[in-house]
């Protein structure tokens, strides 16, 4: 029986790959480092210091810590700056609805994002008081595909392992998930694990996975 609903954000809730993309770009034009779409895509999912490392794959250079942590930092700035134009517009179609019935099911709902931006985000979108608890980057050493940011997430709503399910668009989320001993619900890139439980081209779908659960 699924007792909670455990959401990644970016590409679940919002769609913020666009800003991702543009900040990491003025970092890496900055340095003179080769950024493309093809290598954005490799982020998802995908802690900040990690991505950083992934973009300097591409470098002419070698960075010393203090330099990666600058790097990483004006990447970060510039994302957040970036982010002032996010509003309930952007939240991505059929959230709403499932958040609403879930909540009229009883079920409890949390966010489980690597994100450190996710509260912020949140707040931007008008969303933050719509969930049961979140789980960010703050919370976490490893993030996905270790099944940390989820385990977070189950204890902080009082909910064991197994009865949560978790709803992810990055094939890193879907193993962390399994990781968890959590069902994994896959939408947008994710649908090419091997290892989710469900597939849907639409999160509504949700709503009778659940039910079918109980």
């Amino acid at each position: 029986m699924i007792k909670a609903v455990i959401f990644d954000l970016d590409g679940v809730i919002v769609s913020t790959d666009e800003f991702h993309y543009q900040a990491w770009k003025l970092m890496a034009d900055q340095e003179c480092i080769p950024f493309y779409k093809t290598i954005n895509h490799r982020l998802r999912g995908v802690s900040r210091m990690e991505s950083l490392t992934i973009i300097l794959e591409k470098a002419h250079q070698s960075y010393s810590e203090e330099e990666k942590v600058k790097l990483a930092e004006f990447k970060n700035q510039a994302y957040v700056k970036s982010l002032s134009s996010l509003d309930e517009t952007h939240i991505l179609p059929g959230v709403l609805q499932v958040l609403s019935k879930l909540k009229k099911m009883g079920v409890k709902v949390a966010i489980g994002s690597s994100s450190k931006n996710a509260q912020f985000i949140l707040k931007q979108i008008k969303l933050f008081d719509a969930f049961d608890a979140i789980a960010d980057g703050h919370d976490i050493i490893h993030s996905k595909p270790a099944p940390d940011i989820f385990l977070v997430a189950a204890t902080k709503l009082g909910v064991e392992d197994h009865a949560c399910l978790v709803v992810e668009d990055a094939v890193a989320g879907i193993i962390a998930a399994k990781r968890a001993g959590m069902f994994a619900f896959a939408v947008g890139d994710a649908r090419k694990s091997v290892e989710a439980d469900y597939k849907a081209d639409d999160i509504k779908e949700l709503i009778e996975v659940v039910k079918n659960s109980r």
